[in-house]
């Protein structure tokens, strides 16, 4: 039977978008939210992933983004900053909106469950949908088709 399962992530993190005029051109913050959704076909057990299973592959990456400033390498200004003080800072190749974080969050955990899942389970899964909410008020979704029945 073809079932969907989500399990919710909690982070701290701040960030900036330098080329913003609204605000977000500053260092700020948010709580942020994640929703990792798998839909598949259930196991014999009924069981379309075990949680515990999905928590090992994505935490590893919570945790890395857990209280750090996630800096886009383009930003010059904040990359000179980081390397003059050693403070916990996330480089990646993209500029850091909702939108940009969901869709690495996404390659990412596809690629962790991947490498860790049984070949049974991952073929059992047919897509994996991600939801960022930055504020109280907005989110960012993509998901990527993994097999069709």
């Amino acid at each position: 039977m073809n079932t969907r399962i989500a399990k919710e992530f909690h982070w701290e993190m701040a960030h900036r978008l330098p080329f913003h005029t609204g605000g977000c051109q500053n260092v700020h913050g948010h709580s942020y939210k994640l929703w990792v959704e798998l839909e598949g076909e259930t196991d014999t057990n009924g069981m379309v992933l075990d949680y515990l299973d999905l928590k090992r592959a994505v935490a590893p990456l919570v945790d890395a983004l857990d209280h750090s400033f996630l800096c886009d390498r383009a930003d010059s200004v904040m990359v000179r900053f980081f390397a003059e003080h050693p403070l916990k800072a996330v480089m990646v190749d993209f500029p850091t909106t909702a939108e940009n974080i969901a869709a690495y969050l996404l390659g990412e955990i596809t690629s962790r469950l991947q490498e860790q899942c049984s070949r049974e389970a991952w073929m059992r899964l047919r897509s994996i949908r991600v939801r960022v909410q930055e504020t109280e008020r907005t989110f960012a979704e993509v998901a990527c088709l993994i097999s069709e029945a």
